[in-house]
């Protein structure tokens, strides 16, 4: 049985890489064997901070350098991430699931199908209000959109609820859900449905 392999991509800044430190620490307890890819344009910043964190074993975690626009190695040619999620399950033959991070691109940024089974996209209220107004592909075609730091409305003069209906009714049956990594909200959601919808589908 191979790992399933699951995106998560979004704008820089969004939050990707908190999220999957509390995504992480929630699977680890429940016994879901996990490792992780990285992207980023031309350093392993991401995957350094997830090996100091300490929560994987470092061989468990793998970084992709891009070379170029981060959503060209998850999307257009996405050799070197089928080769490290590879790399990965033939290391770790007990892994359940592989998570891929986007190092960070614009509204536009997808994945291959070929590549990973399942993908989210990350946006955050910091980042404007607008973004579901917007409907960029990221928004509309990933599995999931999670609407990240919602603690920080109040302080960015967003309307949250209004923003949280634009996501919901630009993407109809699909879900999105709400979630602040600092203040711990939201992820047990973020992990159940991964498990319903990928894990034990």
């Amino acid at each position: 049985m191979t790992a399933a392999r699951v995106g998560i991509g979004g704008p820089v800044g969004s939050g990707k890489t908190a999220l999957i430190e509390r995504l992480l620490r929630d699977f680890i307890r429940i016994g879901i064997e996990v490792g992780v890819i990285t992207n980023d344009l031309v350093t392993d910043e991401d995957a350094e901070r997830l090996r100091r964190g300490g929560q994987l074993p470092e061989e468990r975690i793998l970084a992709v350098q891009a070379g170029a626009c981060p959503h060209t190695v998850i999307r257009e040619d996405p050799t070197l991430n089928l080769a490290a999620a590879d790399r990965l399950e033939g290391k770790f033959p007990e892994l359940d699931l592989i998570l891929i991070e986007s190092g960070g691109d614009n509204l536009a940024s997808t994945f291959s199908l070929d590549l990973v089974d399942w993908w989210m996209f990350v946006i955050d209220v910091a980042g404007g209000d607008d973004i579901p107004r917007k409907k960029g592909p990221g928004v509309l075609q990933c599995d999931l959109l999670v609407v990240n730091k919602l603690d920080l409305a109040d302080a960015v003069g967003v309307d949250f609820d209004r923003m949280m209906s634009e996501a919901r009714a630009s993407r109809g049956a699909r879900p999105t859900l709400a979630t602040s990594c600092r203040k711990d909200i939201g992820i047990a959601d973020v992990v159940a449905c991964i498990r319903r919808d990928v894990l034990f589908r």
